[in-house]
């Protein structure tokens, strides 16, 4: 017989224990200690077990759990401990035979049986810990979400939000204590949902509608939807230099030269597991590739400033390294040394940092592309044509 878990998280919804499955209702009985949020405890009561209110900032209650090691804890979670809840914080903060979860129906599950709605065809997302630009990528007229929301303050903010985006046509049914003797299920105009009035805990089911720009689902997108001081890798480029990247679930990319960011923005748009590390010298472009970041709700974009021989023996190890500023002969040499399989692209536009990569083509292989651009401006009363400065790319797998 395996080793008996020591936590249990036990999902608990608005109606308490009632609403509880025997096995729960078992580890509860059963339990030397409860730990959870005031508002869980309170759902279960006054018992005749220890409790534990779980500490704010959230983490701070991991350290608290271990050193309850030993004994029989249960945690109290909102519904499906897994469905951005605690789960994933016990979960990596202990081994896989420490904990089990007894899960009841998600909010979004609740949400959904209530409007109908499939939730294969649902965005479920949890904004209670993030922020609302975590939508941004989503948005679109017709788009259905469910959306976790922190506190009642924060559905006018989500109005707020949709309605500065140009949504603000969108459909808000605000879903107040599902599940529980609080229910309440209100539908509201994006205006209406500014007076606030809402209580805790809340979630809200979106239908978006408006005339807000659209964020593209491909690589190389809009330039305008960017901060820049002019510095960055322009629509065209960026796509052929996403395309080269090949970015893949889970990886992780090296973006030395960050300028504005969007090859880093872009990479992790690609798939929510995707992550990178920008490296970037200049104060001033490392607040412009934050506010790219920030702009699109990303947290998985780590900024170093610094040059990069400085600074990549302390960076996770990539997948990928993109290098679009600062190409040095020693640079490519310290990225050459990379393990096998890790993938390179730079770009080039001067002769001398074009001379780098033709010599590294030669010495590694991979593909040597010229890019050249032009746009139709006017000339006169007719039009012609106007080069960019063409880009040489380099990309090679180790």
């Amino acid at each position: 017989m395996g080793k008996v878990p020591w936590i249990t998280i036990v999902g608990i919804g608005e109606d308490g224990p009632s609403g509880l499955t025997c096995a729960s209702r078992e580890a509860l009985e059963s339990a030397e200690i409860i730990m959870g949020p005031k508002r869980h405890l309170d759902l279960i009561g006054n018992t005749t077990t220890q409790q534990i209110e779980w500490p704010v900032p959230f983490l701070d209650g991991i350290d608290v759990l271990r050193g309850l090691e030993g004994r029989n804890v249960v945690v109290l979670a909102s519904g499906d401990p897994f469905w951005f809840g605690a789960g994933r914080a016990i979960s990596t903060a202990f081994k896989r035979d420490e904990w089990r979860a007894l899960p009841v129906p998600s909010v979004f599950s609740l949400a959904a049986s209530r409007l109908g709605w499939p939730i294969e065809d649902t965005l479920c997302i949890g904004l209670h810990a993030a922020p609302l630009a975590r939508m941004r990528p989503h948005l679109a007229p017709g788009l259905r979400a469910i959306v976790l929301l922190r506190d009642g303050v924060a559905v006018p903010d989500l109005a707020i939000y949709l309605a500065s985006l140009g949504f603000d046509g969108s459909a808000l049914t605000v879903c107040e204590a599902l599940g529980g003797p609080r229910e309440r299920i209100t539908i509201f105009s994006v205006a209406e949902a500014r007076k606030g009035g809402f209580q805790h805990p809340v979630c809200v089911a979106v239908e978006i509608a408006g005339n807000g720009v659209i964020v593209p689902l491909a690589s190389g997108r809009p330039d305008d939807l960017f901060e820049t001081d002019g510095v960055m890798t322009k629509r065209p480029v960026r796509a052929l230099t996403l395309s080269a990247l090949a970015p893949r679930a889970g990886e992780t990319l090296w973006d030395i030269g960050g300028g504005s960011g969007t090859i880093a923005v872009e990479w992790a748009l690609a798939h929510p597991t995707c992550s990178a590390s920008v490296i970037e010298q200049r104060a001033d472009r490392v607040a412009l590739i934050r506010a790219n970041a920030d702009a699109f709700g990303l947290n998985r974009i780590t900024i170093v400033q610094g040059a990069a021989m400085d600074v990549l023996d302390g960076l996770p190890a990539p997948d990928a390294v993109f290098i679009g500023g600062g190409l040095t002969a020693p640079l490519l040499k310290r990225i050459a040394k990379l393990p096998a399989g890790t993938r390179i692209v730079a770009n080039a536009v001067t002769l001398e940092a074009e001379a780098l990569l033709t010599q590294a083509h030669a010495d590694h292989g991979g593909d040597l592309l010229r890019i050249e651009i032009a746009r139709a401006t006017p000339l006169g009363q007719k039009r012609g044509w106007t080069s960019a400065y063409p880009v040489v790319q380099w990309s090679v797998t180790l």
